[in-house]
C-alpha cells in the first residue's frame, strides 16, 4: 500500500452502513451531522444500489434524518450510464423499474448491449434467455455490480452477482463490472475532490466490495459489523481491513481520534 498522507476524504457506503432499507443504523445520523461534518474532510456516499434512482435514494435518506446532498452521492447506476454513453450502445436494462429514471435519454430500442443490476422482477427464464441470446450475438455484458448477497430487513437476499455469473458461464464471456469493488469506481468517486486515494478512507459493511475494493485502489478500508457483515468476514480479504469496528459511529470516532 502506498505511503500514507493526511486524510482528506471519507467515502461512506449506504445500505448496511448508514441504514438498512427504511431503518437507520442507531446513532448514524448524529455521527454524520455532529461529528464527521465538523472534520476537515470531503465526504462522498458511494453505493452499488440499483433498486432505486439517485433522486429516490436521496429522498429516503433525508426522510431518515441524514444530512446529505445529492451531489455527494455517487452510485453504480451513474457509472453504468457513463459507460453506456462512452460505448454508444442501446442496452437491455435488467434493473429495477425504480432505477430507470437514471437512464432517461438512453436509447433502448433494438438493444445491442445487456446491463444487469438487481432486478428480481426481471430475473425469470424468458428475460434471462433474451439477455443470453443478445450476448451470444456479440452484445457486451455490463454488470452494474456483482454482489453475491445483501441485507434486507427479513434476512440475507441474493444480489445480482449470481445472475451475472450465470450469463457469463452460459455465454463463455466476461462481464464489464462498473460498481464496487472496481478500482475505476473508487477513483471516479474521488474525481473533483482533489484527493488522492492515499488521502481517503472507505467505510462499509461488505468486506470484498467496500473494503477490499477501496484498499486495492490505494485507500484505507474500515469494515463495520452491521448490514451484511458476518463473523470472520475480515479474514476473507488480503490485506485485511485497516480496521474492523462495531458500526458507523465507531468508525467516525476512530477517524476523528486517529486519522486527522
Amino acid at each position: 500500500m502506498a505511503a500514507r498522507r493526511a486524510l482528506k476524504a471519507v467515502l461512506v457506503d449506504l445500505n448496511g452502513t448508514l441504514h438498512i432499507e427504511d431503518s437507520a443504523v442507531p446513532g448514524a445520523q448524529e455521527a454524520l451531522k455532529r461529528q464527521l461534518r465538523s472534520a476537515p474532510v470531503t465526504i462522498r456516499f458511494v453505493t452499488n444500489t440499483t433498486k432505486e434512482c439517485k433522486r429516490d435514494l436521496l429522498e429516503r435518506l433525508v426522510k431518515l434524518g441524514f444530512d446529505i446532498a445529492e451531489n455527494e452521492i455517487f452510485t453504480s447506476l451513474t457509472a453504468a450510464r457513463n459507460l453506456l454513453e462512452q460505448k454508444q450502445v442501446r442496452p437491455l436494462l435488467l434493473v429495477d423499474d425504480k432505477a430507470l429514471p437514471d437512464f432517461t435519454g438512453i436509447a433502448t430500442d433494438d438493444p445491442n448491449a445487456v446491463v444487469v443490476g438487481l432486478a428480481p422482477e426481471h430475473f425469470h427464464y424468458a428475460m434471462m434467455n433474451r439477455a443470453f441470446r443478445l450476448i451470444l450475438d456479440g452484445a457486451p455484458l455490463i454488470a452494474i455490480h456483482k454482489a453475491r448477497y445483501f441485507k434486507k430487513k427479513d434476512g440475507m437476499s441474493l444480489g445480482p452477482g449470481p445472475f451475472v455469473t450465470g450469463l457469463e458461464y452460459a455465454t463463455d464471456s466476461k462481464a464489464t463490472v462498473v460498481g464496487k469493488p472496481e478500482k475505476t469506481f473508487f477513483l471516479e468517486a474521488l474525481r473533483g475532490t482533489g484527493c488522492a486515494p492515499e488521502e481517503a478512507v472507505m467505510i462499509g459493511d461488505d468486506c470484498r466490495d467496500d473494503v477490499g475494493g477501496a484498499q486495492n485502489a490505494g485507500m484505507r478500508g474500515i469494515l463495520v459489523r452491521t448490514g451484511k457483515y458476518r463473523p470472520a468476514d475480515e479474514d476473507k480479504i488480503n490485506p485485511a481491513p485497516y480496521l474492523t469496528c462495531e458500526n458507523f459511529p465507531a468508525a467516525v470516532e476512530h477517524i476523528l481520534e486517529h486519522l486527522l
